[in-house]
């Protein structure tokens, strides 16, 4: 994904791919793949919303729930177009795929995503924290000329993070081999 907001297209695609879906659901089922502390505000989200309706990727109904409440919701579907434009997505993997923004979207629908795609993105992202891991051990090996004992603490703890995320990194390209 190039940008946020393609990311988030994305995202919002494959959710409603699954089904019809209300903001409020929408933004609950985002923070679960951003997490907690990455909030995604309605101010971000209708926006995204409003654009896609006028591309013609989704549609709004209005539904007036069952039950004691009354209040008419908009709710969001996915037209063929969106659903055309999610597959595309799924079937291309490239760098905007791997790098830090949209490795984490990507990868939250990896169900739909080619076999052959998903280890293409795991594999870039692999050499890709690799290059990170290198970079990181150089810094803190040349004792980072100009860095305060905090920041070198900093590297070290990034390090360590991106050690264990390219452990489990192998795992997961072991695994999708063996399931070709």
């Amino acid at each position: 994904m190039r940008s946020r907001s393609q990311s988030l297209e994305f995202a919002l695609l494959g959710f409603l791919i699954q089904g019809p879906l209300h903001g409020y659901e929408l933004r609950k089922r985002l923070t679960a793949i951003y997490g907690p502390f990455r909030a995604l505000s309605f101010s971000v989200l209708y926006p995204q919303l409003r654009r896609m309706v006028l591309a013609g990727l989704i549609e709004e109904k209005l539904v007036t729930p069952k039950g004691r409440s009354r209040r008419v919701r908009i709710v969001y579907e996915v037209t063929a177009n969106g659903e055309k434009s999610f597959n595309k997505s799924t079937a291309l993997a490239g760098p905007e795929s791997w790098e830090d923004e949209g490795f984490e979207v990507r990868f939250a629908f990896f169900s739909p995503t080619p076999t052959a795609n998903r280890l293409r993105i795991l594999e870039g992202r692999l050499r890709r924290l690799r290059e990170k891991s290198e970079v990181l051990h150089d810094e803190i090996e040349r004792g980072s000329v100009g860095f305060d004992k905090y920041l070198i603490e900093w590297r070290r703890h990034t390090l360590e993070s991106v050690d264990r995320e390219i452990t489990w990194l192998e795992e997961m390209i072991t695994t999708e081999r063996k399931s070709k």
